[in-house]
């Protein structure tokens, strides 16, 4: 049972460790840039590039996370487990944090987030996407 327990500790905590893993680097290379070292642009740049994937990667676990919320939710209220009105007010505030999350991986991306699908994607993440309406 305590294996069992140390397993989903280490598997819960993941995420948390490799972002404080992530800031502990990103602290020491500030540091090392600040007595003196010499930075190439390429490792300047690497290292953004780096910085990037990192916060778009830790961004789509929170993405992936809400969902999952959105979807207990909605599993609670099928089930009765939540009232009507509390799950209103649960998957209202779900649904705008998960709108901020799409958002900035959209910024994150350098993509402008009023003009993606992220909202669309948002509003309902259990659905499937529908395609465009033909316009002719």
């Amino acid at each position: 049972m305590l294996v069992v327990l140390t397993i989903v500790v280490l598997i819960v905590t993941a995420p948390l460790r490799r972002a404080g893993r992530a800031r502990e680097a990103g602290s020491r290379e500030a540091g090392a840039g600040q007595t003196g070292g010499a930075e190439s642009s390429d490792d300047a740049s690497s290292a953004d590039d780096d910085e990037r994937s990192s916060a778009i990667a830790e961004l789509e676990a929170e993405r992936d996370a809400k969902y999952r919320e959105i979807r207990d939710a909605e599993l609670d209220h099928r089930t009765g487990k939540l009232s009507d009105a509390d799950f209103e007010a649960v998957d209202q505030t779900l649904r705008a944090e998960a709108i901020e999350i799409l958002h900035q991986l959209d910024r994150e991306r350098g993509v402008d987030p009023e003009s993606s699908d992220a909202v669309a994607s948002a509003e309902h993440p259990s659905a499937p996407k529908q395609p465009p309406a033909d316009t002719r």
